[in-house]
């Protein structure tokens, strides 16, 4: 059976908390005596930090490595049928720990889903996991075999879809961010690929200080989506 690797104590604690069922975990016993929350994994079996290192890939364990289901992905035409949608759309970011901070962010900003494009970007990895503290265990994260198509298929008039540019048409704060709403992302230095960006309704910029270019997509990604949230929240009390 195919199994997906998870280390590091949030990313483990939260899979065990998660969608997806935890098979098997290795603790280290410094981890055992510390981690109360050991108690809810399958009865971990107890391996030198060695061992713990050579299984995860890596020495950032935290003396926790299990192995769950594979990662089950959302769909991402549901994730944009939902009420308001709030949608991050990443183009080909590749980096597993820009993923993960992404996740991380996306999820403190009550985002509907992440949706990734199935070719030339990074996946849901041990390494995302442990870069997202776990919150991929709870955020939906998508796949879609075509960015652009995709785009192009949800945005209407109850979805609009921006793509983030140092040269955007709209600084973020001048948009109503209140209704169904999609951000597109792309990797430093390449930004949104152009077809993805033409799919876009319009494009958004984040107004940065003389002398700073941009910022890693990961904190861009946070400012747009708390923007978001924040719009919504002061509409949601303004209605009240």
């Amino acid at each position: 059976m195919t199994r997906d690797l998870v280390y590091g104590r949030n990313a483990v604690r939260e899979a065990l908390r998660g969608r997806r069922a935890v098979l098997e975990v290795w603790a280290s016993e410094r981890a055992l005596a510390t981690l109360d929350w050991l108690a809810e994994a399958p009865r971990p079996h107890v391996r030198r930090e060695r061992e713990l290192t050579e299984a995860a890939g890596s020495p950032d364990h935290q003396g926790v490595v299990a192995w769950c289901e594979p990662y089950p992905y959302a769909d991402a035409w549901e994730l944009a049928s939902a009420q308001r949608p709030l949608l991050c759309c990443l183009d080909q970011v590749t980096d597993p720990r820009n993923l993960g901070a992404v996740v991380r962010s996306a999820a403190g900003a009550g985002t509907t889903g992440v949706v990734l494009p199935a070719h030339g970007a990074a996946a849901v990895t041990a390494a995302v996991c442990r870069a997202s503290a776990g919150a991929v265990e709870h955020l939906p994260v998508a796949v879609v075999p075509n960015l652009a198509r995709y785009l192009a298929e949800i945005k209407g008039d109850r979805l609009w879809t921006y793509a983030a540019a140092a040269d955007g048409e709209s600084p973020v704060w001048n948009l109503d961010l209140t209704d169904g709403t999609a951000f597109v992302l792309g990797a430093e230095g390449r930004g949104v690929r152009p077809l993805v960006r033409r799919s876009c309704d319009a494009t958004v910029s984040i107004p940065l200080a003389p002398g700073v270019e941009s910022l890693n997509v990961s904190v861009a990604a946070a400012v747009l989506l708390f923007e978001a949230r924040r719009q919504r929240l002061t509409s949601t009390s303004a209605g009240g």
